[in-house]
């Protein structure tokens, strides 16, 4: 399931062929300290372990299967994103986290991960990115997509180990709605998907 558009973005699975794109947005860093997107899915022991080229060779055994990790996002043709995302049950971090415990039965695509390409953020694209990969997770089969975002405070801006998870006000203006609180700076937010046609 691949390129699902939403005005100038598309969505491509993560898998061998767009393998290199993961790579383009996330850097030689592999995003934030070599994490290679495996933060959630690795107890902070493995994680550290594996930080680096351990953490990238585990994502990549995640992108040979089903299912698929997660999705880059492209502008035209260029990568411009990546976005980690599944059931709940694929990030079992999360699924441990006290912080961001369900809040619910509904089986969401849980959003775990919003990576802007160094070079575009900033440039007010991440509301466009969060409305495609919506659309993805609507065309796999998902009730409901939920992201676990920061809220900076007033005139602040967000780092770069708590900016992964994506910024409230992007949510909002995506079409997501506020569900929980669990902390000040930390709200749960979801979006109800349509059905694939």
């Amino acid at each position: 399931m691949n390129a699902k558009a939403s005005g100038s973005l598309t969505v491509k699975e993560l898998s061998k062929k767009t393998w290199s794109d993961f790579e383009a947005v996330l850097g030689t860093n592999g995003g934030a300290r070599g994490c290679w997107c495996m933060h959630w899915r690795l107890s902070i022991a493995e994680w550290t372990e594996g930080k680096g080229e351990g953490n990238k060779r585990a994502m990549s055994r995640l992108a040979q299967r089903e299912p698929v990790p997660g999705v880059i996002v492209y502008e035209n043709d260029t990568p411009v994103a990546w976005c980690s995302l599944g059931p709940r049950s694929s990030f079992p971090r999360l699924e441990r986290s006290p912080l961001l415990a369900n809040i619910d039965d509904e089986p969401v695509c849980a959003i775990t991960c919003v990576f802007v390409q160094k070079k575009r953020r900033g440039s007010g694209l991440l509301p466009a990115i969060l409305e495609a990969v919506c659309e993805y997770a609507a065309s796999a089969g998902y009730p409901a997509a939920e992201g676990y975002p920061i809220e900076p405070r007033a005139g602040k801006r967000a780092g770069a180990d708590t900016a992964m998870t994506g910024i409230a006000s992007a949510f909002l203006d995506a079409g997501f709605s506020e569900v929980a609180r669990p902390r000040d700076d930390r709200p749960i937010m979801r979006r109800k998907l349509r059905a694939a046609k």
